[in-house]
């Protein structure tokens, strides 16, 4: 009987310990981020960074790091390679021009799990993450469809690459859904930072009779320059009316926390794998920040409504049919753009004028 007890007791012990082994195996989260602009610029990294910020709430998350302005391209490897060497184990590199880098990185370090933003190269340690933005811009579109009196309406934009060609494109979308008349005019600054040429790009926009500016940029300057000028202005990444508070209507926004904890918990509970996750608005990583009181009543009631048709999936900003510039259907009736097609955009919708570099 002794024997038998003591046997017993052996096993329960066992049977402890390794319990308590499964549960100190779970993986402590030490993360970095690698920023293409600063924290400062109270848009897109700002918003990259308050989802940090949430995601440090988790207890298993120890206090993180990130690098701010840096290079994409080969500048981008040395950062990450130091991320990896301070023993980082969870790593978001947060822009497009991040992703070779990236992937050669992790090619080297397959005990961390790598996240590119808006990138579509992945590996079995690398995953992709974006958001549909393009929901809340064709929501956008329709606030400046309606309240346009010019009927022009300017955008600036960073580069021709299919992301921003996407959003655009919804944005006009949402604008000729509610006014067929009105145009969207696109001014290029190739860069995504900048506010000096973001300025300039707003103000020859405002030159030409825009009366209500758009932008997919992460500086504050598009909204300085329509405020300055009486004129209305749509916000992006982060809600930005602070400095625009005579003309700010709303802004497609990001809600990275949503994304951010959801990893983390993946990689903490070892549940983690390799996937190209697109969250649009039923999933909260995008939103539409916000009305104004410059907004009338009807309009947020028009834009209320079909954001809830988004997120139960009832519509899609890109169904069609959807003629291009020179009036060819691009999307036939009825029919809504495979999530291919958005991903490599490379077209503008009828109603844009501007070109696209080639």
């Amino acid at each position: 009987m002794k024997k038998a007890t003591l046997l017993l007791l052996v096993v329960l012990a066992v049977c402890f310990s390794a319990n308590a082994f499964a549960i100190e195996a779970k993986k402590e989260i030490k993360a970095g981020f690698v920023y293409v602009g600063p924290v400062g610029d109270a848009g897109y990294t700002y918003a990259h960074d308050q989802g940090r910020q949430e995601m440090e709430k988790l207890p298993y998350v120890e206090p993180s790091t990130f690098i701010e302005s840096v290079p994409e391209g080969a500048e981008s490897a040395r950062v990450i390679n130091g991320l990896v060497r301070k023993g980082h184990n969870l790593i978001f590199t947060t822009s497009f021009g991040f992703m070779d880098a990236t992937i050669d990185v992790a090619k080297r370090n397959k005990d961390v799990v790598f996240m590119h933003c808006s990138g579509f190269k992945t590996s079995e340690n690398v995953g992709t993450y974006f958001g549909r933005m393009y929901e809340p811009r064709y929501l956008a579109g329709i606030v400046a469809g309606k309240m346009t009196k010019s009927n022009i309406i300017g955008y600036v934009g960073a580069f021709p690459i299919p992301e921003v060609i996407r959003g655009i494109n919804a944005f006009t979308l949402g604008v000729r859904s509610v006014n067929p008349k009105a145009e969207v005019r696109v001014v290029w600054t190739q860069t995504w930072f900048d506010p000096g040429v973001e300025r300039d790009a707003a103000d020859s926009l405002l030159d030409v009779g825009a009366d209500i500016l758009a932008m997919h940029q992460d500086a504050p300057a598009t909204l300085q320059a329509a405020e300055a000028r009486g004129a209305y202005v749509i916000g992006y990444n982060s809600d930005m009316r602070t400095f625009a508070p005579n003309a700010f209507l709303t802004a497609p926004i990001w809600n990275w926390g949503a994304l951010y904890t959801k990893i983390a918990e993946e990689v903490h509970n070892g549940t983690w794998k390799s996937e190209q996750i697109w969250w649009g608005m039923k999933e909260d990583l995008v939103r539409l920040a916000d009305f104004s009181d410059k907004v009338p009543a009807d309009v947020q009631a028009l834009v209320t409504e079909k954001a809830k048709a988004l997120k139960a999936g009832s519509f899609h900003p890109f169904t069609g049919p959807i003629k291009d510039q020179q009036g060819k259907i691009t999307v036939a009736a009825g029919q809504i753009a495979a999530d291919g097609d958005l991903l490599g955009m490379n077209y503008f919708v009828e109603g844009v004028q501007g070109t696209i570099a080639k």
